[in-house]
């Protein structure tokens, strides 16, 4: 199977019930009182001219998906590495036209080159009050991205699959917050730390997908919030 077709088979495992890839940490039950509704791009596509660095033989090795660091000044997330996306808006008729919304206004994507596999269901961001809908994409017509506003966001990147998957990128990311510690795993590409929710979606893909390879899960990364 291709990889395209590998991504629409999870997808209609998961809406069916038949697989629940995601922690039951950010299950929508996590989110107390009001929270806000929000969608994520996760958008997979055929390998663009930037080659992966990893020469391991890990599959698909053709395969990138699009990321974006967020400024380093905003309030929410400050330089953290995410998927495009944000707060659904009154003129977003469905998640899934939120997420294409925003995924153009932060990177300047043609919206019509994107194929929608499916949208998950939601995931429960405990600590901001988001219920993020994660709508997976695949990128049938690449058009060409970068920074649409400088304040949003520091870069826009395509990241072969292939290095996120090489065990030589892959961490436990470690923090402390409240008093308790947090550890999940996290990936380290392109000169940047992915963690978090954008993390947890990328592990939980990968590992129901079958791709992800054995990696040293006491390789910690500790990160200082």
């Amino acid at each position: 199977m291709s990889a395209r077709s590998d991504l629409q088979a999870l997808v209609a495992a998961i809406l069916a019930g038949e697989k629940d890839p995601f922690d039951r940490r950010w299950h929508p039950r996590t989110l107390k009182g009001d929270y806000r509704s929000a969608a994520v791009l996760v958008l997979f596509g055929v390998l663009d001219e930037v080659p992966a660095v990893s020469q391991r033989p890990i599959a698909p090795a053709d395969l990138d998906v699009l990321l974006l660091e967020r400024a380093p000044e905003l309030d929410a997330h400050p330089g953290q590495v995410a998927f495009p996306g944000g707060s659904r808006d009154q003129e977003d008729a469905t998640l899934v036209a939120c997420a294409l919304r925003e995924a153009a206004e932060e990177t300047g994507l043609d919206p019509a080159g994107v194929e929608v596999l499916g949208e998950l269901p939601p995931l429960g961001m405990a600590y901001t009050g988001f219920l993020v809908t994660p709508v997976i994409g695949w990128w049938a017509s690449p058009s060409p991205v970068d920074v649409v506003d400088y304040r949003e966001s520091a870069q826009v990147f395509r990241t072969p699959v292939r290095d996120l998957l090489d065990p030589d990128n892959r961490v436990m990311v470690v923090f402390y917050r409240g008093g308790s510690r947090f550890a999940s795993p996290g990936f380290t590409v392109n000169g940047v730390l992915v963690w978090g929710f954008t993390a947890m979606v990328l592990d939980s893909l990968f590992t129901a997908l079958g791709w992800t390879v054995p990696w040293d899960r006491t390789h910690e990364y500790r990160l200082e919030l």
